[in-house]
């Protein structure tokens, strides 16, 4: 899949939702799927500095 098959694809799935929920539901939606995205990429750039680390020494 290349970015624009990806970005296309999570457009889509964000309407779907979107449709499905109520205002406050969807308020609710994204605060929790930016979080998740937030604490993910906190996860992987830990992961990243420990590698490094691990690798430096």
């Amino acid at each position: 899949m290349n970015s624009c098959e990806l970005t296309a694809s999570i457009t889509a799935l964000a309407n779907i939702i979107a449709s499905k929920l109520s205002d406050d539901e969807l308020d609710l939606a994204a605060a929790v799927f930016t979080l998740l995205g937030d604490t993910l990429a906190t996860i992987e750039i830990q992961r990243a500095l420990c590698n490094k680390n691990n690798n430096s020494t």
